[in-house]
């Protein structure tokens, strides 16, 4: 007999096939003695659509709701139904003994296999791998002690009660606004939070005011020194009287030094990825979409094999993969990494406490290169970009601290306490990787000087060369990015309405709203829906969206809900609390918000109407801007027409050489950029086709190069070679 082992990902299942010996390879599974391995493909199973239910919920009626199923039905997701079958007629096949359950170890892991086995109705026996890391190790070690699948049922419990919960409450208020409002109003449990985050950060903006500030700095012996404030330690003060009345008391004196303190400090890498922080500092770097930076990251992971699993929530690695880090040096030692791999992949290498931590690895460790071999050359340039991030993050963690001499010189001026200091690089260690001039991250704030503050004794007094009154004024929040976003969905505590600290602590250990894997996804579903838009790198909410935050019920637009739940699920998935009375709860719950939007006074209206008529249902059409350009989409939920009339491009404006959008259809398509330059397409091509005629940059390194090697060689080798043979009669 046969033991049938589920895996999440195809790359694990054959991870896992690999330790336990299994040859035989089939599209679907890979089979050896003892073991048949399969594989999921994230979730192949789901909650089945209202439509599943009963005739009167295929179409949108506020009279159907609340729509509160007694028997919950299961449906296979049809992009991944051919896999489905394959595992269950595997689960079926006599010479299969039991189950072992080998997806993440978490809860939406343990959903994933379990309905499985629910929707195939499979009765045999199940045991539990239960592993933070695929390493070879780890999988042997998992094998010798497997869990019992009755010790993980309570979890499967709370992932269901959490599955059920975000389908009772997030299908019944999307109808009840949709219908209510007559518009497609959709919200959720994360979604509905996001769009209230990007809200608030833009009534912030707008009642900002800045204030003036001020300062001081004096020059002397080349040296320029800067005011502190005795009673605050600031170099600011927002006394303009105060700050002048000093400058003319200082103009005559004679600047003394009091201190002159020098340190040798040393300057640690950042820690390595997770995905929320390789799509802030991708999108910071690239312009990224969080869509686009997973994207990227998947097909490094499934088709180059280059990189760990990028859907992780840890900045460390567990001490079992230490003994791995030598072999991964050696696979990413190519092209401009090769130097510095090589140089690491001789050292002793030790699981540093900095990035080796299995208590802060819950299901995935960091993300870093895998043992495969690179080769750069089939990467795309933006595949080349994402994996140049993550190994010199690897390499920089590797490598030894940036160590660097600190010199302080506090003076006096008069009665008033002046400052310089200087950071000056000894050894750039790790900063090396990264030519010495990374400053992207949050992680790394220390400015460096190019060059030492002078040598001066303690006591020394100097003339002044000058003294002048700095001003600035105090600067607005930025509007979110797509990365600092995703950076505040993982942290929202200061966007909670009542600073509950079991919430606030609830929020920090279960990694905020949404999920590594949800996140960029929920983004892309706001723009979608149109409830918010990018200019330039911005994001800003559209007056749909803030329409849609005054209609929405206050319980849905916070975190505090999120950290409410996760609480009652970590109280089911330990077994101290039920399952059932948890989702009549959310059924209660979903009443009363059902019918206070029922209920509700407030009105919707479309500010961004057209007199363009819809083709197909005659009513006008809405203008919205789309990820990716404008669009006109009816305002009928139920016609769905939807006509683009602007793409963005990265066509370059000759004029000001900024991204262009292309407007029009056919022959009478055109390019329009923000400085008022338009251009239509058939020109631009006559233009873009003339200029390749001439030499490229790839055509002239290529010549620069060939005149190089020709100077570095003889003239005339054939010649010289053959005068060099000829033997002459003396």
């Amino acid at each position: 007999m046969k033991h049938l082992v589920i895996a999440e990902k195809p790359s694990v299942g054959r991870d896992i096939a690999r330790v336990l010996h299994c040859t035989q390879k089939n599209s679907s599974y890979i089979e050896g003695e003892q073991y048949i391995v399969t594989w999921a493909m994230g979730h192949l199973v789901a909650l089945a659509d209202p439509e599943a239910y009963g005739e009167q919920y295929k179409s949108w009626n506020l009279e159907t709701l609340p729509m509160i199923p007694q028997h919950w039905k299961l449906t296979t997701i049809r992009q991944t139904s051919k896999q489905y079958h394959c595992i269950k007629e595997l689960l079926y096949r006599k010479d299969v003994s039991d189950i072992i359950i080998a997806t993440d170890a978490g809860r939406e892991g343990e959903l994933v296999a379990r309905w499985i086995l629910e929707q195939s109705n499979c009765k045999k026996p199940i045991q539990r791998l239960w592993i933070s890391s695929v390493t070879d190790k780890a999988i042997k070690e998992g094998f010798t002690h497997l869990k019992p699948g009755k010790a993980y049922v309570t979890l499967y419990k709370a992932a269901v009660a959490r599955a059920k919960a975000d389908w009772i409450v997030g299908m019944n208020a999307t109808r009840a606004l949709t219908c209510r409002y007559n518009a497609q109003l959709s919200c959720g449990r994360v979604q509905t939070p996001t769009l209230s985050m990007i809200a608030r950060r833009e009534q912030e903006i707008r009642a900002f005011k800045p204030v003036s500030y001020y300062g001081m700095k004096v020059v002397a012996k080349g040296i320029s020194f800067s005011w502190i404030d005795k009673a605050s330690g600031s170099s600011r003060s927002y006394d303009c009287k105060k700050i002048q009345k000093l400058h003319r008391l200082l103009l005559n004196e004679s600047l003394k030094i009091t201190k002159v303190q020098k340190k040798t400090k040393k300057s640690f890498s950042p820690l390595l990825y997770d995905l929320t922080t390789l799509q802030r500092e991708a999108n910071q770097r690239y312009g990224f979409s969080a869509k686009q930076t997973l994207n990227i990251m998947q097909r490094l992971y499934e088709t180059h094999k280059v990189l760990t699993y990028p859907r992780t929530d840890s900045r460390y690695l567990t001490s079992d993969i230490v003994d791995t880090l030598k072999e991964r040096l050696q696979a990413c030692a190519v092209g401009p990494y090769r130097t510095f791999a090589r140089r690491l992949s001789m050292l002793k290498i030790q699981g540093s406490p900095s990035f080796v931590n299995n208590a802060k690895v819950s299901d995935h460790h960091a993300i870093i290169p895998t043992e495969q071999y690179v080769s750069l050359e089939h990467m795309t340039l933006d595949e080349r970009k994402i994996y140049d991030m993550v190994v010199r993050r690897f390499l920089a963690v590797l490598s030894p601290a940036c160590e660097y001499e600190e010199l302080s010189i506090q003076a006096s001026l008069g009665s008033e306490q002046f400052v310089a200091k200087s950071n000056f690089i000894t050894s750039h260690g790790w900063k090396e990787i990264y030519d010495t001039s990374y400053s992207d991250s949050a992680d790394e704030e220390i400015s460096f000087s190019d060059s030492k503050l002078p040598s001066i004794e303690n006591g020394s007094v100097f003339e002044i060369s000058s003294l002048s009154i700095t001003e600035g004024k105090t600067k607005p929040p930025s509007y979110f990015t797509e990365g600092t976003l995703i950076a505040a969905m993982e942290n929202p505590v200061k966007y909670m309405e009542h600073k509950d600290q079991h919430l606030a602590k609830t929020l920090g250990e279960t990694g905020g709203i949404g999920t590594v894997a949800t996140r960029a996804d929920i983004i892309d579903k706001l723009f979608h829906s149109f409830l918010m838009e990018k200019k330039g790198n911005e994001i800003h909410i559209t007056s749909k969206g803030k329409q849609l935050l005054d209609l929405v019920p206050k319980d849905l637009k916070t975190p505090e809900l999120t950290a409410y739940w996760e609480q009652r699920l970590t109280a089911i998935s330990k077994g101290k609390e039920s399952d059932t009375a948890f989702l009549t709860e959310i059924e209660t719950y979903t009443k009363n918000l059902v019918q206070e939007i029922k209920t509700s006074s407030n009105q919707f209206r479309h500010e961004n109407m057209t007199r363009t008529k819809c083709p197909q249902c005659g009513k006008y059409l809405l203008e919205v801007n789309g990820k990716h350009g404008k669009l006109l989409v009816c305002q009928d939920r139920e016609c769905g027409y939807r006509e683009r009339i602007s793409r963005h491009t990265n066509a370059r404006c000759p004029v000001c050489h900024k991204k262009m959008d292309l407007i029009g259809k056919g022959d009478n398509q055109r390019f329009v950029c923000s400085c008022g330059h338009k251009e239509k397409l058939s020109v631009f091509q006559e233009r873009k086709s003339n200029a390749s005629k001439g030499a490229t940059k790839k055509d002239v390194n290529k010549y620069l190069k060939q005149q190089a090697k020709e100077a570095s060689t003889p003239i005339n080798n054939a010649f010289a070679d053959a005068f060099s043979k000829l033997t002459l009669d003396s």
